[in-house]
Order: structure tokens, then sequence, then C-alpha cells
């Protein structure tokens, strides 16, 4: 533990668990809770404060766990709340909080609410979920286009109407300008919260809202991002509405009147770094976390990074935490989209996003460099890959923990097959790399360490230093300066004189560094120097 409740996850770490995905005890061929308990020594050990599960509620996982039919109950196939609450203090005990992933924007329409709200128009729960006419033309009542492709209405011949859908077709919109559904969400926030749940990443944070008119979305441009551009429109009405920001403050005072406070962390997938920021409130009361998705798509490249870092300091007023993630389980596995598989780019994109300023979040195994593993035609399990072209299958980074080398490489003994194609678990597993001292695993928890014995590391402010082309530099606090060759040539570094505290290469910690240090191809080091 850091510096106490109320500075764990700004001084801390935080690492995601896809469930299915984590470890199987049941035989069953997918992940669990229990899987999840009995791998938290390893979590200790390698120094994390907190886990971010993936959606564990009921749900028919057309888009696993993303389509939800109870909100306040575990999945069967993943456990019961009894389970969640062991797992809840046994981490406890270990100086881990848990936190859930929450899913607000939509549920799936086999959920109570959504089979009530279909059947009539006068259905108790119509007005919880977004219904128009269509056009007199018999087209959607508007442009809007699905995340996943094609419109985002879907017609339903039984009353006339169309329901709103951004994501899957069995994931429909709920109204957010509903009082009882706000009223409803706030309830069930507490219902974690009393649980000792503590926090919530929340889904689709900047979606919740949609125009009240319904207005169309302009089309997109070329100077857009390409997410935006792919899908032809300008998704300002139906995303991005600034009401949203309402329903935060009133969550923040309810995370906050918990004892001790409750934390939310934001989905922003939005690619405007200043209008990421005003999701943390005017005041620093609404969301503690964003998520930096410019940062997430950008490549591995110095100047662009350092750019986008700049750009999102400078975003921030002098409250707000950064966010900084590599991987997850829609983006994929950093090692792969960012350093096509090379262990040293591997190695360097590690060490940068432990000791920028702001809350670092790991995916399961990124302490270890776990690569994508292709996955293809039987094996296809994400509904949204399955559309085809409208969307690229997320698979490939879901695949399951390679704990081992052995059979099922730890993540089941069972004889049923896995859930996803495991991998080639001979090179990159844990138990391989925990003897030894000089892999991933342990550069991972040897810089987890350092930050929290570093305050520098915890709470010190950014500054970017003078680099060469391909190079990144920056300093934190007064005596700690990271540098990080994102290039294939060799290249001399001025900083101040100091020492390596940590290097990708280990065999040069603790040399000591005159005036410039010299970084190989794919090369970093954090080194303590003079007091600024």
């Amino acid at each position: 533990m850091t510096n106490g409740d109320a500075a764990w996850w700004r001084d801390g770490v935080l690492y995601q668990i896809y469930v299915r995905s984590f470890a199987d005890t049941d035989g069953d061929g997918s992940g669990d809770l229990q899987g999840v308990i009995d791998h938290l020594d390893h979590l200790e050990w390698l120094g994390v404060d907190g886990i971010w599960l993936s959606p564990i509620t009921p749900s028919p996982d057309r888009d696993w766990g993303y389509d939800v039919s109870d909100y306040r109950d575990v999945h069967p196939e993943l456990g019961d709340l009894a389970t969640l609450d062991r797992l809840v203090s046994e981490a406890a005990s270990r100086g881990i909080r848990v936190i859930l992933d929450l899913v607000p924007n939509h549920t799936s329409d086999l959920h109570p609410w959504f089979v009530d709200a279909r059947s009539s128009v006068n259905a108790e729960h119509r007005g919880w979920y977004v219904w128009r006419d269509p056009r007199p033309d018999g087209s959607p009542p508007n442009n809007w286009v699905s995340v996943f492709g094609g419109p985002a209405w879907e017609l339903e011949e039984r009353t006339g109407q169309s329901y709103l859908h951004n994501f899957l077709t069995e994931q429909p919109d709920l109204d957010w300008w509903n009082e009882d559904v706000r009223r409803e969400f706030e309830d069930i926030v507490r219902f974690w919260f009393d649980r000792g749940i503590a926090g919530f990443r929340i889904d689709v944070a900047n979606g919740l809202i949609k125009d009240r008119a319904l207005r169309d979305n302009a089309p997109a441009t070329q100077d857009d991002p390409e997410d935006i551009r792919r899908r032809g429109q300008r998704q300002v009405y139906n995303l991005n509405r600034p009401e949203v920001h309402e329903i935060y403050r009133d969550w923040r005072g309810i995370a906050d009147a918990f004892d001790p406070p409750r934390i939310l962390v934001g989905e922003t997938w939005i690619f405007d770094l200043r209008e990421v920021a005003r999701f943390y409130g005017a005041t620093g009361d609404e969301l503690h976390l964003c998520f930096n998705f410019p940062f997430v798509f950008a490549d591995l490249d110095a100047e662009t990074l350092r750019g986008i870092v700049e750009t999102t300091e400078d975003a921030l007023e002098p409250f707000a935490q950064p966010a900084w993630a590599g991987s997850n389980h829609d983006v994929g596995r950093f090692p792969t989209r960012w350093c096509a598989d090379r262990p040293a780019a591997a190695r360097c994109a590690l060490l940068m996003l432990l000791t920028l300023r702001g809350t670092p979040f790991l995916y399961y195994g990124d302490e270890i460099g776990m690569v994508e593993v292709p996955v293809t035609g039987d094996d296809v399990r994400d509904g949204p890959g399955q559309i085809g072209e409208a969307q690229t299958g997320r698979d490939p980074g879901r695949t399951p923990m390679h704990w081992n080398a052995e059979p099922g490489t730890g993540f089941t003994d069972g004889g049923a097959r896995p859930w996803l194609p495991i991998g080639d678990a001979r090179a990159i597993n844990v138990a391989d790399q925990r003897e030894d001292p000089g892999s991933m695993l342990h550069l991972c928890r040897d810089l987890i360490a350092l930050r929290r014995e570093t305050s520098d590391l915890r709470s010190g402010a950014y500054a970017s230093l003078p680099s060469p082309p391909g190079v990144w530099t920056w300093r934190r606090g007064s005596s700690t300066t990271v540098a990080v060759n994102l290039s294939d040539g060799r290249v001399a570094v001025p900083v101040d004189p100091g020492t390596i505290a940590i290097g990708t290469d280990r065999s040069r910690d603790g040399e000591t560094v005159d005036a410039d240090i010299n970084l190989g191809p794919w090369e970093g080091a954090v080194l303590r120097v003079a007091p600024a």
C-alpha cells in the first residue's frame, strides 16, 4: 500500500483482469472468480494496488458481459456473490482493491427491463429506452450509425417503433433523460459500494446522454481520427453530450460519501484531450481518472507520444491525474500493437507506462509481455468480430493467461477445450520468468517497487527534456530522469549525472552516468540524478 486510502488510486498501479481468460478452476475451459482468488498471491508479489474485473454480471454474452441482463448479481459461469465477496476480502488482506466494470449506456435485450419495454408502448419500462417512430418513408429516425456498423436503430414490428442501439442490436440504449433510470443506477452504484467494491470503470462513459432532439450527425472529414472516418460521421449527437457531466457529479457525491471514498474511472473514448479533461470536472467533482485513447492508439514513436503527453499535461487542471494504458480487452496487447512482438520494444513501453505522471493500468499478461494469438474460424467468440469488416475481432487480445509451459498453461487443468486458443506459452509464461531476474516480469515488478519507494515517480511533476531524434526523455519531480530510445540506432542522450536505478537492460542497474547515457536500440532507463 502507498499513502493510504485517499491516495491509493493516485499513487498505485491497477491491473485489468479479463476474468474468462485468467484462470479456470472448475474445468469448463473458462476462467472464473475463484481463479482470480487463487492468483492473488501473484498480484501481491507483483505489487499492484487494485484490480479491475471485466464484466462479471449475468449476461447472454453476445458481447461477453457488456450486454448486461442483471446489474446486481454475478454470472453463474464466473461464480456467485459469495465468491465475489470472498475475492474482495482476500484481496483486501493483501492490500489490493477490487474495481468492477459498470455498463450503464445499454443493457442486454434479454434484461427484464427491455423484455417489458418492447412488449407495448404502454409498458412500465418503455420510457427507460430510446424509442422513436421511423421517418415517413420507413427509414430509421435519424442517420446515426452503430459502433459495430450499420444503422443504430432496430424496427420492432410489434409496436411499429424503432429502438436505439449504439452497439449491437442486442444492446438497446437506455434513455438517461429518464429520472427513473438515473435513480436506478444510483441504487446499483450504492449496492456494489456497500459490498466493498472500491470503484467502477464506467463503460462508454462519454455516451450515456443522447441529443434530446435526435438530430442527424454531421459527416466525417479527412481531419477526423480514423475511427470517426470509418463510421462516416462525427458522433456529436449520439455521444459526447455536455449533459452527461451532471450524472458524474451526482455519482461523485455518492462515491465521496463512502469511507474510504470510492473511485470512478471513465472509458472516455474521445480524441480531443481538452474534452477528456472536462470529465474530471471543473473542481475535481466528476471522474477520478479518464483513459487517454489518443495515447493508446498512437504509434510507439518518441515525438508522437511526447506530444500527446505534453498536450495532456497542458489540458488537465492541477488536481487531475492522467490514466495510461497500452493494452485492454478492446484494443489488444501493446507488445503486439505497439511493438510488433519485439521484446526489447515491449520492455521500453512497459518502462514508459510505469514512469509517466499518472495512474498506469496493466492488462493481464502485460507483465510478461504476452502477445496476441491469432483466432480464426470456429474459434472466434467475439460477437462484434463475427460481423465482418465493420469491426475487427478482439479475441486475439483476450486469450488465456500463460501461467506456465505445461499443457493448459496453468490456465486450466480440466479436459474442456479452453474458450479461446491458448497460444504458445513455452516462450512467454509466468513460471519461467519468475525464475529469471532479467525477465520482463521482474522488470515490471521492480519498476512497480521503484515507483512505490520514489515520491518523484508517484507524484512528481512531468517535464520534457531535450532529446536526440527517436528518443524521449523526461524528468519526474526533482531527481528522477527517464530516457527511452524508441529507434533502431544507438544514441548518446544528454542527462544530468546520476545512477541508473533500473534499465531495460538489467545488467546496467547501478551504473554511474556522467554527462550522457548511451542507449542501444530500443533501450530505456530510469536514473536517479541530483535534485534540480
